[in-house]
């Protein structure tokens, strides 16, 4: 699952590139996350037309594989290099390998090319030196006249959390409704909210953490 959540096993004063952040983080286990899709893009996209989508920051590519499987011809992204060549293999596992193409990004240096009829960014939290807020403007422009952008975020940190992490910003869904910072008269706003997610913390046991969601369609032309 791409839920790029900042955890105890992250160095706030880490100053390497994200890519080696991340790419060790990745390399600590077999499987960082479950391989499950996010629960917010399943509920929003199921029954959808499929398209073109744009995967923000896909770590082992249960979403992408997901939308793949669900018709989908999918531009899945990433900065960790260990962690797309691990969700290349489960593509092809899945038989949806010819319908992903799996690229590596560094949002502060590149950005992926094309249009896209779903722009995704699932939890695109991080403790390096990317500004969510200008990756997100950035994408904006890749949404589709008629395509939508979907935007999943933790409202704070989880309450297993040991250390303060005063870099990281968890915006409200306001907050980031007016980051994205949209035409006036070219946008729809379909969803700005929080919600409760329950997840299992570090000892197994489940609680509940306040996420929140943004989904903004572009209007035809």
């Amino acid at each position: 699952m791409a839920d790029h959540t900042v955890s105890d096993d992250t160095r706030p004063d880490d100053t390497r590139p994200d890519d080696e952040i991340w790419d060790e983080l990745y390399s600590g286990s077999e499987q960082r996350w479950s391989g499950n899709p996010n629960a917010i893009l399943v509920r929003e996209v199921t029954g959808t037309e499929p398209g073109r989508a744009l995967d923000l920051g896909c770590g082992e590519g249960g979403d992408a594989i997901w939308l793949a499987r669900e018709g989908w011809r999918v531009t899945a992204t990433d900065v960790s290099r260990v962690a797309l060549d691990r969700a290349a293999r489960h593509a092809a596992e899945a038989g949806v390998a010819d319908r992903i193409d799996w690229q590596q990004h560094d949002f502060t240096v590149s950005f992926p090319g094309g249009v896209y009829d779903l722009v995704s960014a699932q939890f695109l939290h991080s403790l390096g030196g990317m500004s969510r807020e200008k990756v997100l403007r950035t994408a904006v422009p890749a949404v589709a006249p008629g395509g939508v952008l979907l935007v999943v975020g933790h409202a704070g940190s989880p309450s297993w959390e040991h250390h303060a992490h005063p870099e990281v910003r968890f915006p409200t869904p306001e907050e980031v409704l007016d980051d994205l910072d949209l035409a006036e008269g070219e946008w729809e706003v379909l969803i700005c909210e929080e919600h409760p997610r329950t997840q299992a913390g570090p000892d197994g046991q489940p609680t509940t953490r306040t996420d929140n969601t943004v989904k903004v369609r572009r209007l035809s032309a």
